[in-house]
């Protein structure tokens, strides 16, 4: 009898084992796993170098990612794609296209560098590239409608789930690209625009709705995210987040939505992993970010990017030899020895390219000299190797003096670089007190209270070499590279014969000699002293703003003036 018991009771044990077992089976393959990998603001960042991994290595990180996945994984770009490098400038993006094919990029939001070389490079990418462009919010002023170049959104089907893609671009697209580029389209407001194509995108049976954008987004050291981007949460319907445009790494929640942003160069990248049922529904997301340049040691090179990326570099090589033109005279620089002349040429060409009355670079932005002869595009990529951009901005006088000031002797980070104001400064008075006369280019004095127009670069007027442009108005920031403007000066002008302006040069001061001090003994008297020291009574009176001077006390000290 205590064996039949012992015997039902491992039968039922067992049974109910395989219950449980066969539940969380059922259950565990019942979910779904749709993962979502996404970079932004790659900037042609081709070449390895830095913190940034390099095309090759970025390219074998994302592969490896979707491997864990391949049936349920997307991989996206938020924007800002081409715009940034030697190789890829130079090619009109090309190479940029190669690396998106290779990874198997399907969609792309528009980045407002997207637009920096006209539209017509949009629709060669898209080709190129094998990818979709997706844009709600951008509307076509002729005709009314949203452009013809980019899908509002897409649908794409992963293990069964339909996951909608919804591209929003920044409205600032509308003034940091050059006006000609982008004055036929509206960029209209991205969380309207996406709660207008939320119902369309259900309707046609998406399981997960995703807001692809080029919209910035920022994350502090608590978690908080903050800017643009993060309206979009709040819109009903939206599943998730991907920002862009602010170069952020972001990996968090808004309003329980879950949003990202990996950096830019493709430092980073985003992935975002929904949890669905078997009937589709959601049941969780969960944003993270792996970070490339903190585990550098760790990543390989993707062998068929690599060979891409090496015939680029072999083919650049005729294409950085181009001649744009050539200079009759050296264009000397040295960023610690003062201002040169390769400054005031490239400042006298910003001045132009924008219409400011005064330009400034910082010295360390121009990093060799220009040899007299033949110019070549590599040698402009030698001299501004970084992407600074024409920034355009309105500056009170005393604003004007303060910056220039700064970069005066700077012994830490060399020379400004100025055109447009004739500044006259003394080397012997102390730091920021140097500056004795400024005039604009047609002799009128500059007002300390008055506004005048300034063309620097992104770097100086985000606060770069610790310039300060915090007071600035009107700002903008017009996206245009101030090597783009060199090149395009030398190639307009084709023969170039700068001459020196002295724009910020050193006056010729008549220095005051410091007075000598006297100290007063018993038995002396003004007129002694006046006696002993060459000079007259008066002039030690005047000097000592002395009200008795038959009073006069030992210990007591006089100035005894210069003559």
């Amino acid at each position: 009898m205590f064996r039949n018991k012992f015997s039902r009771g491992l039968i039922v044990s067992v049974i109910a084992f395989l219950i449980i077992i066969s539940t969380t089976f059922f259950l565990y393959a019942a979910e779904k796993e749709i993962v979502v990998l996404s970079f932004n603001d790659f900037h042609g960042s081709l070449a390895p170098s830095g913190k940034n991994v390099g095309a090759a290595k970025f390219v074998d990180a994302l592969k490896t990612e979707r491997a864990k996945n391949p049936e349920g994984t997307v991989i996206v770009s938020a924007g800002d794609n081409y715009q940034g490098s030697a190789m890829s400038n130079l090619l009109y993006g090309e190479p940029i296209s190669a690396m998106l094919k290779e990874i198997g990029v399907e969609l792309s939001a528009v980045g407002n560098h997207e637009f920096d070389w006209g539209i017509e490079r949009i629709v060669k990418w898209a080709d190129d590239g094998n990818l979709t462009f997706v844009c709600a919010n951008i509307f076509d002023k002729r005709t009314g409608e949203p452009v013809d170049w980019a899908k509002p959104y897409i649908i794409l089907i992963r293990n069964g789930v339909k996951i909608g893609f919804i591209g929003l671009s920044t409205p600032e697209t509308a003034y940091k690209t050059l006006k000609e580029n982008v004055e036929n389209y509206e960029f209209r407001n991205p969380v309207e625009s996406l709660a207008q194509w939320i119902p369309v995108v259900k309707e046609e049976g998406a399981d997960l709705i995703i807001a692809l954008t080029h919209l910035g987004s920022f994350q502090d050291k608590e978690g908080n995210i903050t800017d643009e981007a993060t309206g979009l949460c709040w819109v009903d319907g939206v599943d998730a987040v991907i920002s862009a445009h602010t170069h952020a790494a972001v990996s968090g929640f808004v309003n329980e939505k879950p949003i990202v942003q990996a950096n830019y160069n493709g430092r980073a990248i985003a992935k975002i992993m929904f949890t669905l049922d078997d009937d589709n529904q959601l049941i969780s997301a969960e944003p993270s970010l792996d970070i490339l340049y903190e585990r550098a040691d760790t990543l390989k090179d993707d062998p068929a990017m690599l060979a891409v990326y090496q015939k680029y570099e072999t083919d650049l090589e005729p294409i950085l030899g181009r001649v744009l033109g050539e200079t009759t005279v050296e264009l000397d620089h040295d960023r610690y020895a003062g201002p040169s002349l390769l400054g005031e040429w490239s400042c006298d060409v910003m001045r132009e390219k924008t219409g400011a009355q005064i330009a400034m670079t910082n010295g360390g932005g121009l990093r060799t000299p220009i040899p007299a002869g033949k110019i070549t595009a590599g040698k402009l990529y030698e001299v501004l190797p970084f992407d600074n951009t024409l920034y355009v901005l309105k500056i009170t006088g005393a604003d004007v003096k303060a910056n220039i000031e700064h970069g005066i002797m700077n012994e830490d980070i060399g020379w400004i670089q100025i055109s447009g104001v004739r500044v006259k400064y003394d080397k012997d008075a102390e730091p920021g007190k140097r500056i004795i006369s400024m005039v604009l280019e047609d002799g009128t004095p500059v007002e300390m209270d008055k506004y005048y127009t300034v063309v620097t670069n992104d770097f100086m007027a985000t606060g770069g070499d610790n310039y300060n442009f915090s007071n600035a108005i009107e700002t903008n920031d017009t996206f245009l590279p101030v090597r783009d403007a060199l090149m395009e000066a030398v190639e307009k002008a084709g023969v170039i014969s700068p001459v020196r302006q002295n724009w910020l040069a050193e006056a010729e001061v008549s220095k005051v000699e410091v007075p000598e001090t006297y100290v007063v003994v018993s038995g002396d008297s003004v007129w002694n002293i006046a006696k002993k020291f060459g000079t007259t009574m008066q002039k030690i009176i005047e000097l000592n703003e002395l009200v008795n001077p038959r009073l006069i006390l030992p210990g007591q000290e006089l100035l005894i003036p210069s003559e």
